[in-house]
C-alpha cells in the first residue's frame, strides 16, 4: 500500500514536469512562429532587429547616452574628466532636495522621440525597452533602494491619458532589479498645469503642495528610488521628494530615462 502510494507520487511528479517541459517547448514554438509572422523590429525605426522590443544598431549609436564623468548629485555630464567623484556648480550653489539624479540618455534624438511615442503616441510597449535601460542606468541606486515609487499623475490627467508613463517604467525597473514598486504611496492631489514653456521658479510655484503622502500609507525610514520619464529643471522631481521625506523616507534618489541638459 505504502509502496503504491509512493510510485503514485513519483509517477505523479513526472507527469507534472513532463506536462511543464511541454508547456515551455510548446510556448517557444509558438514564440518562433510568432517571429517568422511578426519579424521583432526597432522600437525605434521600425528596422528589422534580433530581439523583440529592443533598438537597432543604428539607433542605439545615435542614443545620446549619458556616461561618467557626471555630477555625482545632478548627474549631469562633464565635458572633461576632472578625475574621481565631483559636484557640479549647479549642486553646489542650489542643493536638490533629492540624493542623486541619474537617467538614461540627454533628452534629445532618438531619446526625446521614445519618450514622446510613449507619452503621447499611446505606445505603452516602449516602457519594457526604456525601463530596462534605466534598471541598468540607475544600478547603483537600485542596489541601495527599499522602495520604488513613480511619480503620480492627478486623477483628471490619468484619465484623459490612460496609463501614467512613470508607472509603467516603474514596473518594469522593478522586474529587472527586484526592488519592490509601490504605486499608491505618493498621491498628487493638485492638479496642476502644464509644466512646458514655464520658467524654474513658475514650475516649482505650479508644483507647490501638490504632492503627499497619505497618512495611512507613511514610510518607515526606507531609501526610495522615485521614478519619472524624464528630469527638467528638477521642479517636479524636488516637489515629489521633499513630500516623500515628509512622508517618513529616509532617501530619496530619483532614476528617469532622460534628463535635459543644458550647455554651457
Amino acid at each position: 500500500m505504502v509502496d503504491d502510494a509512493r510510485s503514485a507520487t513519483v509517477g505523479g511528479g513526472r507527469l507534472h514536469a513532463f506536462l511543464g517541459e511541454a508547456r515551455a517547448k510548446g510556448a517557444t514554438i509558438a514564440g518562433h512562429l510568432l517571429g517568422l509572422v511578426y519579424p521583432p523590429s526597432c522600437v525605434a525605426c521600425g528596422r528589422a532587429t534580433a530581439e523583440p522590443h529592443g533598438l537597432c544598431p543604428v539607433c542605439w549609436r545615435d542614443l545620446p547616452f549619458i556616461e561618467r564623468p557626471y555630477c555625482e548629485r545632478l548627474g549631469t555630464p562633464f565635458a572633461v574628466d576632472y578625475g574621481g567623484p565631483l559636484l557640479s556648480p549647479g549642486a553646489i550653489a542650489d542643493p536638490p532636495v533629492f540624493g542623486r539624479a541619474r537617467a538614461v540618455a540627454r533628452y534629445d534624438g532618438a531619446a526625446r522621440e521614445l519618450v514622446h511615442r510613449l507619452k503621447y503616441g499611446d505606445r505603452p510597449e516602449l516602457a519594457k525597452t526604456l525601463g530596462r535601460m534605466m534598471a541598468v542606468a540607475g544600478a547603483e541606486l537600485l542596489a541601495e533602494a527599499d522602495l520604488i515609487v513613480p511619480v503620480p499623475l492627478h486623477a483628471w490627467r490619468l484619465w484623459s491619458r490612460r496609463f501614467n508613463q512613470a508607472m509603467a517604467l516603474a514596473a518594469v525597473v522593478a522586474r529587472q532589479s527586484g526592488v519592490t514598486c509601490n504605486g499608491f504611496v505618493l498621491v498628487r492631489r493638485k492638479r496642476t498645469r502644464s509644466q512646458v514653456g514655464l520658467t524654474r521658479n513658475e514650475r516649482a510655484a505650479n508644483l507647490q503642495g501638490a504632492f503627499h503622502v497619505p497618512e495611512a500609507r507613511r514610510l518607515a525610514g526606507e531609501r526610495v528610488v522615485l521614478i519619472d520619464d524624464v528630469l527638467t529643471t528638477g521642479a517636479t522631481a524636488n516637489a515629489a521628494s521633499r513630500a516623500l521625506l515628509r512622508g517618513g523616507a529616509g532617501h530619496v534618489d530619483i532614476l528617469t530615462f532622460a534628463r535635459v541638459v543644458v550647455e554651457g
